[in-house]
């Protein structure tokens, strides 16, 4: 059969869909109109629905307002005294307050102002009598004299005082003392989560401590020497914890994961090259080193052959950026110590002629600030760090001071503070978590005192507290902003840490409650004797002990067998505590 032409399509056939050509076409519902909409019909549907909604909520909010004042009142009435005089009083309020409150309702329907007062109308004792009847119509206590209320200002003004005050932060009621060895703690490093503590020295040695696994006895459960014969200068954990960078002696700076098990080694490089751009290493002997803060795996490094660098833990074969100092007349500086800002995007490193120098971290060329005369030249700078906020800059140098630069205005030190004696180029300082102190340690000379830890505020840079420490130097200092515990290296190979039960978290809290554990059997070697019969080897007797069977299960020996044996030595493994 024939489809007739669209053409020949008239009448009631035009609007029903041809059911073949909705199968050829694929569409289910072919031929259908469009669903319309009237948006204007619905937004008015819409704006009734909410203005009858709104309506029926007024009205039940001013029941509830009327039934409140209705109990108030009735309240009232119930506490006025029962007497004649009262009663009439009383009687003359209900009446009134029904009038008024008669009035309201009409004027509430006649005029709905914002202006109506809410609540029941004042009594008539106190419009008629407001001087003798006044304390009888107040509800509650009476407030206090003025006296005390100024009294009670002051109390409130002195806890803000005290609240204020940044040295009742300082964790300083206990302390622990790990014990690393003899020689100078030139390095500490906690990690972000302040589980994990690492020191090291002058000894070589880089020992590792678990607070949550140490007991009373405090000792380290891994030693290790990863530079060899260099001493240590720097240690610290990466951003994320899983990596230590160690900075030795040596001209390369070496990685390590938790474990003490070395991760990569930077490369050193040639000597021979003038220009240390060109070298994919350090050529000489390196001061420090530094994580960046954002970036995983970014560190960088100082050293003896007047570059900074920076490098990569994913190659190691090759520095990322060279940075050079230079002083005012172009010349070659060796920085001591350098940073990275709290955000990553500024170098600083002081150098051996007494200039802080700036950089930008994608620019190498030429420093952002550059102060020449920070600190005496020839003193060696041995440490710069950023405060929290990253708008402070502080500085111990060599020449025995501490001083405090805003880089927003890099022209003069904000503070200054001398008569801080240091005689390690490792000597450090940090900020409190809080921002609002400055720490750092003081050197003695064996024998003459002891050494100090030493706190400044910020804001004055007055000196408002310290704490000895031991009668040695004060070498490093570490203050954990999660903990809120001070980890301190010292020059006679100890490793404190100072807490408070209050104020600090975990860390060192953890292992002084636990016991401390029994010593482990040990076995020793002991000499013994064993009698042997005469002819007879020890090398049978051995045999015979390892078959099971036994000498003494032949025929006993008589006196005269006896006074023949001889006795000799043999090596028997006995168990002792």
């Amino acid at each position: 059969m024939e489809r007739p032409a669209p053409s020949e399509v008239t009448g009631s056939d035009a609007s029903v869909p041809d059911p073949q050509l909705a199968v050829t076409m694929g569409f289910t519902g072919f031929g259908k109109k469009a669903r319309t909409f009237d948006l204007e019909a619905m937004f008015e549907q819409t704006r009734r629905t909410a203005v009858e909604r709104s309506r029926k909520t007024l009205e039940a909010r001013e029941k509830e307002e009327e039934m409140n004042r209705e109990k108030e009142l009735r309240r009232q009435n119930e506490d006025i005294e029962p007497t004649s005089s009262g009663s009439n009083v009383a009687r003359d309020c209900s009446k009134s307050s029904s009038r008024d409150t008669s009035s309201s309702e009409s004027e509430e329907s006649s005029n709905s102002s914002d202006d109506e007062l809410i609540g029941p109308p004042l009594p008539l004792k106190m419009v008629e009598e407001p001087v003798n009847r006044m304390e009888e119509d107040i509800l509650g206590p009476l407030p206090p004299p003025l006296g005390e209320e100024v009294e009670e200002d002051d109390d409130d003004d002195g806890d803000s005082e005290e609240e204020e005050n940044p040295v009742q932060k300082i964790p300083d009621s206990h302390e622990i003392t790990l014990k690393h060895g003899t020689k100078t703690v030139s390095a500490l490093g906690l990690d972000p989560s302040g589980a994990r503590l690492v020191t090291g020295g002058y000894d070589y040695d880089v020992k590792f401590w678990d607070f949550a696994g140490m007991d009373a006895s405090f000792k380290a459960f891994r030693s290790l020497q990863p530079c060899e014969c260099h001493q240590i200068k720097s240690l610290q954990y990466s951003n994320t914890g899983d990596m230590i960078l160690v900075v030795s002696g040596s001209s390369q700076a070496k990685v390590i994961d938790r474990d003490g098990f070395e991760v990569m080694e930077c490369i050193k490089g040639d000597q021979y090259i003038v220009d240390m751009a060109n070298t994919k290493g350090h050529t000489a002997m390196l001061h420090t080193g530094s994580w960046h803060p954002k970036i995983k795996g970014e560190f960088m490094t100082c050293s003896n052959d007047a570059t900074v660098r920076t490098w990569d833990v994913e190659n190691p074969k090759k520095q990322k950026n060279v940075f050079k100092p230079r002083t005012m007349q172009g010349k070659k500086v060796i920085p001591t110590t350098c940073t990275y800002s709290r955000d990553g995007n500024l170098i600083a490193a002081a150098c051996q002629n007494g200039s802080i120098q700036i950089w930008d971290r994608n620019l190498t060329v030429h420093p952002k600030f550059h102060y020449k005369q920070a600190h005496d030249p020839g003193t060696d700078t041995s440490c710069v760090a950023f405060s929290y906020d990253g708008n402070v800059l502080a500085s111990r140098g060599g020449d025995d001071t501490l001083k405090l630069w805003d880089i927003r205005q890099f022209n003069k030190p904000l503070f200054s503070a001398s008569g801080l004696p240091t005689m390690f180029p490792m000597t450090d300082c940090c900020f409190s978590p809080d921002d609002k102190l400055i720490v750092t340690g003081t050197s003695v000379q064996r024998g003459c005192g002891s050494g100090k830890l030493v706190f400044f505020e910020r804001r004055t840079f007055q000196r408002v507290y310290e704490i000895d420490i031991t009668d040695a130097s004060v070498v490093r200092c570490l203050w954990h902003p999660k903990l809120n515990q001070i980890m301190v290296g010292t020059g006679n190979g100890l490793a404190k840490v100072y807490y408070d039960p209050n104020k600090s978290q975990r860390g060192a809290k953890l292992c002084v409650v636990k016991t401390q554990r029994k010593a482990k059997q040990a076995e020793t070697l002991t000499q013994d004797y064993i009698i042997t019969q005469e002819g007879i080897s020890p090398h049978q007797v051995t045999m015979s002990r390892d078959s099971g069977t036994s000498l003494h299960s032949r025929q006993p020996l008589s006196q005269f067998q006896w006074d023949k044996c001889s006795s000799l030595p043999v090596t028997r493994v006995v168990n002792s505590s």
